[in-house]
């Protein structure tokens, strides 16, 4: 009993790394739910995770005014999007600010479209925002400068079609890394 118990461990935790290897990305181990939000959508509609089961979703956050690692995450995330060709229709790229005080949902639209149009940023109140990011385990915090610049976690959560949280890539990795991962999380 205890080898076929022994044998069975090995089995489920060769099955998890598996898994884990599959991916560029730090996965979860296991999955757990992504949790949903209502926020103010760029394009004018609610903004709800839910509403993209069925869609792998890259969830990032920042803001407009970002002069280094936003602009830097969005373009590598557009790249990535192009390289997937027709797949990129099963894709979602959701973008939550983290300066409610200057985006609103028009000037995310603006901004985020400079890199794919169908990117949606997400906006709301202040506690709003600050509700799903400590849902996420974001930090982001004002800056002291003329410029009111935020210091902000500054990485992706890659969430599957069922809506479970799966990977988290950090700041630094390429488009390729993101097709990869994107490309396996679709095969499944």
């Amino acid at each position: 009993m205890k080898q076929r118990i022994l044998l069975l461990a090995i089995l489920f935790l060769g099955a998890a790394a598996a898994d884990a290897a599959e991916l560029k990305s730090g996965v979860f181990t296991p999955p757990r739910a992504a949790p949903d939000f209502s926020l103010q959508g760029s394009n004018g509609a609610p903004l709800t995770l839910s509403a993209f089961r069925g869609k792998v979703v890259l969830l990032g956050f920042g803001f407009s005014a970002c002069k280094q690692v936003c602009p830097v995450t969005l373009n590598t995330l557009a790249q990535a999007h192009k390289h997937l060709g027709a797949q990129a229709s099963e894709l979602q790229v959701l973008y939550i600010t983290v300066d409610p005080e200057r985006d609103d949902a028009a000037r995310l639209q603006q901004y985020l479209s400079f890199f794919n149009a169908s990117f949606i940023g997400g906006t709301g109140a202040p506690e709003q925002l600050a509700a799903v990011r400590k849902e996420y385990g974001i930090l982001a915090e004002k800056r002291a400068n003329p410029d009111g610049d935020y210091s902000h976690s500054s990485f992706v959560y890659l969430i599957d079609r069922q809506g479970l949280l799966r990977a988290l890539m950090t700041y630094g990795h390429g488009p390729q890394d993101y097709v990869h991962d994107v490309q396996a999380l679709l095969g499944e």
